[in-house]
């Protein structure tokens, strides 16, 4: 049975001020450790997709701090201690100094990431 931890990841991202990533793929999903390094509401970074949202869904943990996001119609927050599931149709609102251990479809993660990079690189940043 294929596995992962933080340290076996092959995948990394550092993006100063927002995020420290550590992921890899299992079976067509995405498993991703990340550490915030700054409060991020992110909405800026959906522009494009379907209503402005992600439309990928995502389980997770959160180990430390919290994680938020909004839904056309409500907020969902989450602190250590946290399973969660996001739906499709959300907005993340990022916490500095939280932990999270995430599980997304790679399929559409990827589809969400594209219009990230792009929006990024609009704004001048490096994805």
């Amino acid at each position: 049975m294929p596995k992962l931890s933080k340290d076996t990841a092959p995948q990394s991202e550092y993006i100063e001020g927002i995020v420290d990533d550590r992921r890899g793929t299992l079976d067509g999903y995405t498993v991703e450790w990340s550490t915030f390094l700054g409060d991020m509401d992110g909405s800026a970074m959906l522009k494009g997709l379907p209503n402005d949202q992600c439309q990928c869904p995502h389980w997770g943990y959160v180990f430390k701090g919290r994680l938020g996001f909004r839904f056309s119609d409500h907020e969902e927050t989450y602190e250590a201690g946290d399973a969660f599931y996001a739906p499709p149709g959300h907005i993340p609102l990022t916490y500095e100094g939280s932990e999270v251990l995430w599980f997304h479809p790679t399929d559409d993660l990827e589809q969400t990431m594209e219009a990230v990079r792009k929006n990024m690189e609009a704004a001048g940043a490096q994805p």
